[in-house]
């Protein structure tokens, strides 16, 4: 046999695309050697060499914690946002534009007035049905409308949000719990500390049990029809994909809060530049997703040194922005 008749190199286009997801890994690595040296407290290269307890203790007590929960969560919204629109085929949803969000503080607010000792865990449980219960009433919502545009979905999605959020704040003020429900939603990473953050975890576990979905999720888009004639269940897909996005968003939300439109921007974003197929895109989402939310944590942290702005408050800024262009964007394939 010749040695020649088989070749295992990878294409040209493969290698670029390789060097070109390993380029953007080191620019996150980057982000969050900055993360961990900025900050209030002071923290510098030649205290840490020179063994300085103090800041060895900040390092591993505040510092690593943070920028660990900055990407474990900007990671897992970001491929939660790109399965949501994956499966109801549709570039506007993501889990602050479909009720999830909202539904998972509903959750929260739920526990603190029924069971206020409830542990962690308990709280992350019940906000993760909300979520999932809240992402079915909106479901069910779209099947009894017409859907004649894009935008209304997205839409559809704002109203049922603004709805559940009045429901929240209500009764917050009701029982005067408005500021334990700020601080619970209000995205922030200013409070995350070694032991506060692990549940973040689950979310990395779950990205994981999405990458392996892919090609599932990818056939799942495509219409129920055409899954189903490819041997699909896609009910049983659709239900895996759901409780995926429902259990991130209220591990999320239970552990830092509300971090809107990062599901939005970022598997757009990357959709433009590399296409559909979910296999191809989830390492790039979820890349793309951490060094977004890193660079909104150090805006946050930079604009008023020593004091920080929530990060939630940036991405919002920053999301609704590239709302907007995107509703505005004329003549491409969203939707």
């Amino acid at each position: 046999m010749q040695s020649g008749a088989l070749t295992t190199s990878p294409p040209p286009a493969v290698r670029a695309g390789g060097l070109a997801l390993a380029l953007a890994v080191g620019v996150v690595a980057l982000l969050a050697i900055a993360s961990v040296l900025v900050g209030a407290g002071d923290l510098t290269p030649g205290a840490l060499l020179a063994g300085d307890g103090q800041a060895m203790q900040l390092l591993l007590a505040s510092r690593i914690p943070r920028t660990l929960a900055i990407v474990l969560a900007g990671t897992a919204m970001a491929v939660s946002g790109m399965i949501m629109q994956m499966l109801l085929r549709n570039r506007f949803v993501e889990p602050s534009t479909a009720g999830t969000a909202e539904s998972a503080s509903l959750g929260i607010l739920t526990t603190i007035l029924v069971a206020p000792a409830m542990p962690l865990v308990g709280k992350m449980a019940v906000a993760a049905i909300f979520a999932l219960a809240g992402t079915a009433i909106f479901l069910a919502i779209l099947r009894r409308l017409p859907l004649r545009s894009v935008l209304i979905v997205p839409l559809v999605g704002l109203m049922l949000g603004g709805v559940v959020e009045a429901t929240t704040t209500f009764l917050a003020f009701r029982y005067d719990l408005l500021q334990s429900l700020a601080a619970w939603t209000t995205g922030d990473f200013s409070a995350v500390l070694r032991g506060r953050y692990e549940m973040l975890w689950i979310c990395f576990a779950l990205t994981l049990a999405a990458y392996a979905a892919a090609d599932r999720f990818t056939v799942a888009g495509l219409g129920q029809s055409f899954s189903t004639n490819l041997g699909l269940n896609h009910r049983r897909i659709l239900s895996l994909g759901l409780v995926i996005v429902s259990t991130v968003t209220a591990v999320v939300v239970v552990t830092v809060g509300t971090i809107p439109f990062l599901g939005l921007i970022v598997p757009n974003l990357v959709s433009m530049t590399i296409g559909d197929n979910v296999r191809r895109a989830v390492p790039w989402v979820a890349v793309s997703g951490a060094g977004l939310l890193l660079a909104c944590d150090l805006i946050g942290r930079l604009v008023r040194q020593p004091y920080e702005i929530p990060v939630g408050t940036v991405m919002g800024v920053v999301g609704s922005a590239a709302f907007l262009a995107l509703l505005l964007k004329r003549g491409t394939r969203f939707g």
